[in-house]
């Protein structure tokens, strides 16, 4: 269809994949997102205008995560808005729901009934908790998701965990992970001809992504005291300092050659404190120097004197620090459309050049989509009657 790629749809590497997204918020639209920018065709269903919040479509549409893909506003409490969404997964390759469990089965939706519809279908269910467990049906977000896992407490400085924003838990360990297991679904479909009921929950995620601080703590190479470990702030290697202008620095010199640079760099090769990088005892003296240090000279002054060196130094950038950045800027990261600053799809591949087009209004495709689906106007006037556009 070519819908927000500007190429020919053959060229992406999901071209030929067709997915439903049931609106949401989070990770189920990350995940949906992803799919879209490498070229899938993703029809997102959602609420009607009139259902919205009260911004309404304005709210909607700057939400720069909904990208990518054509809408279809729908009632579901209509049995013809049902049978419209059941066409329409008839011939898709995969859904995604964001609700909480049970929702889509009280709709009429659920993994049986559609996997009978079309049984090669990929159905991923997108939680916080998963569909089973005591916690299942309790209300929660990212925080409280990362909280339980373990891994918040091992985010932030000795005093205290950090928020660590939302991308740890609806990004990474849930949106990311929904992503992987509709390709993973759609894979099988493909080779053996049967379809999956796929449980994307962000716990299972999360605790995935602290696989190697599990296998660390093992090895009694890994404390619970946050702020003391080689990878949490507690190396002086490996940390953040604030610089003279109020600006800070990213050091990460965390293997001896790149430690051996930041030191050459910073006329420390002789100072007693950094002569055995990681000597644990010394680390508070080098800290202390290399807070005192970097406080005197500016950020710019510090990324001009690491600039081609192999020490692992960069500028802890804002967001519009980033766009201005000369690498982010050579690689294209960002592209403006319409007033929103989007990041380009991830991962690249070489011929393939996704064009981002911007979220749509609820239902703005409507009358494209049932086009497709085989339906005349009189069968759309039906419905439109019988309220399933609400």
């Amino acid at each position: 269809m070519g819908y927000g790629w500007g190429v020919n749809n053959s060229e992406a590497p999901l071209g030929d994949v067709k997915i439903v997204e049931f609106a949401g918020i989070g990770p189920a639209p990350f995940a949906s997102m992803i799919l879209a920018g490498l070229g899938a065709n993703v029809i997102r269903i959602d609420k009607p205008p009139s259902f919205a919040t009260p911004a309404g479509t304005d709210l909607f549409s700057s939400d720069a995560m909904n990208r990518d893909r054509r809408s279809i506003a729908l009632d579901l409490k209509s049995p013809g808005a049902i049978a419209i969404v059941k066409r329409l997964i008839s011939s898709s390759d995969g859904v995604i729901e964001g609700f909480r469990p049970g929702v889509m089965e009280r709709l009429g939706l659920g993994p049986d009934v559609l996997l009978d519809l079309n049984p090669r279908l990929t159905f991923v269910r997108m939680t916080g908790w998963g569909q089973s467990g005591p916690l299942a049906q309790t209300a929660g977000h990212d925080l409280n998701f990362i909280a339980i896992t373990g891994l918040l407490n091992a985010i932030g400085t000795k005093e205290s965990a950090v928020v660590p924003l939302n991308l740890v838990g609806d990004f990474g360990g849930g949106g990311t992970m929904a992503a992987i297991g509709m390709l993973s679904g759609i894979i099988r479909a493909r080779a053996g001809g049967k379809g999956s009921v796929v449980d994307a929950a962000i716990v299972d995620g999360v605790s995935l992504m602290g696989t190697m601080f599990q296998g660390l703590i093992s090895k009694d190479l890994w404390t619970v005291d946050r702020g003391e470990n080689l990878l949490d702030g507690g190396a002086p290697f490996y940390s953040i300092y604030r610089c003279e202008n109020g600006k800070d620095l990213a050091v990460a010199s965390l293997e001896p050659k790149f430690f051996v640079e930041l030191c050459s760099r910073l006329g420390l090769s002789g100072h007693p404190a950094f002569a055995d990088q990681y000597r644990r005892d010394t680390w508070p003296e080098m800290r202390k120097v290399l807070t005192e240090i970097f406080s005197k000279k500016s950020q710019e002054y510090f990324v001009e004197l690491f600039a081609g060196a192999d020490a692992c130094v960069m500028p802890v950038n804002s967001f519009s620090d980033a766009k201005r950045d000369s690498h982010l800027m050579e690689r294209g990261i960002f592209e403006e459309v319409q007033g929103i600053s989007h990041p380009r799809s991830a991962p690249r591949f070489e011929n393939f050049h996704p064009v981002i087009a911007p979220a749509p209004f609820p239902g703005e495709h409507r009358d494209e989509i049932l086009g497709e689906l085989g339906y005349f106007a009189q069968e759309i006037s039906a419905f439109e009657e019988s309220g399933a556009f609400g």
